[in-house]
């Protein structure tokens, strides 16, 4: 008990007498990103991992009290390892956490890091978007399965390269025709950049999401698995039951209609603010008025 008097009096000691608002400010930047790198644990299979390091610096807390000098000899020759070891465990999450954290906006203000180039009508036209949900409407009805993903702002390159290169510009009939059963392009996904239809028989990497359902397919999984790596848009048509699902940011969302596919690809069109004004007002408009 006494030594752990000691340790708080010596802790104390070193606290500064006059703090500074450059220190204050330390302390809320420390706070946000502890809070948000235990949000980002809880989210990730990191979070039973933690709870064991809890169990762990419990049982290291009472080595250090009961002063049982073997048992810490081999935590600090092990600590090393340990570090090394939790890296090479969470690298996947980690690599996703430093991709979320390149595409928020104010990194991407400071940085010129975004490949894509938009036009006055975004990322794509609204043609695209009537042709692609065009196409996954009619392949739902006569239950033809499709896997089409949509590029944002990260380059989906490396995905491309798995396919065959089509460049052909998105319409409702080549999609229809790349995804007809026993043809030679029907299977794999198709990447739209733009107004164009990059690749097709593209392979995409699988989720491994537990709670995604069990009675989805692997179409299912790799459009959640891409919506997880990247931050692209994938529209998936089931060659079961002909129903239209989207993912985006790693989340799934089912029986989805031509306009519900139309406003999510809206979404992501990055167009100007006043033509989607305009583009609203046109829409609301009555047959009489001009």
């Amino acid at each position: 008990m006494s030594q752990l008097n000691e340790f708080i009096e010596t802790y104390l000691a070193r606290i500064p007498r006059n703090i500074r608002w450059v220190d204050i400010v330390e302390i809320l930047i420390i706070s946000f990103l502890v809070y948000h790198i235990l949000l980002w644990i809880k989210n990730t299979r990191a979070w039973s991992l933690l709870k064991g390091f809890i169990v762990i610096a419990g049982f290291i807390l009472v080595a250090a009290f009961f002063e049982m000098n073997t048992i810490l000899w081999i935590v600090e020759n092990a600590f090393g390892v340990a570090v090394t070891a939790v890296v090479v465990i969470l690298q996947p999450e980690l690599r996703k956490a430093l991709e979320d954290l390149g595409r928020k906006n104010i990194i991407s203000s400071i940085l010129p890091f975004d490949t894509i180039r938009t036009t006055e009508n975004g990322r794509f036209s609204d043609k695209t978007i009537n042709e692609i949900a065009k196409a996954c409407v009619e392949m739902g009805k006569v239950k033809t399965g499709a896997l089409i993903v949509v590029e944002q702002n990260q380059s989906l390159a490396e995905y491309e390269r798995t396919g065959i290169d089509v460049d052909g510009i998105v319409t409702s009939q080549l999609l229809i025709n790349i995804f007809e059963k026993n043809t030679p392009l029907h299977d794999g996904a198709v990447i739209v950049r733009g107004n164009r239809i990059t690749s097709a028989t593209c392979y995409l990497p699988l989720s491994d999401n537990m709670a995604l359902s069990k009675e989805l397919g692997t179409r299912h999984r790799a459009g959640v698995g891409i919506s997880e790596a990247t931050d692209s848009l994938t529209i998936i048509v089931s060659e079961e039951t002909g129903k239209i699902s989207v993912a985006y940011e790693g989340s799934l969302e089912r029986n989805l209609d031509g306009e519900a596919v139309k406003e999510k690809l809206r979404l992501i069109q990055n167009k100007p603010e006043e033509d989607t004004k305009k583009h609203i007002l046109w829409k609301g408009r009555s047959k009489g008025e001009k």
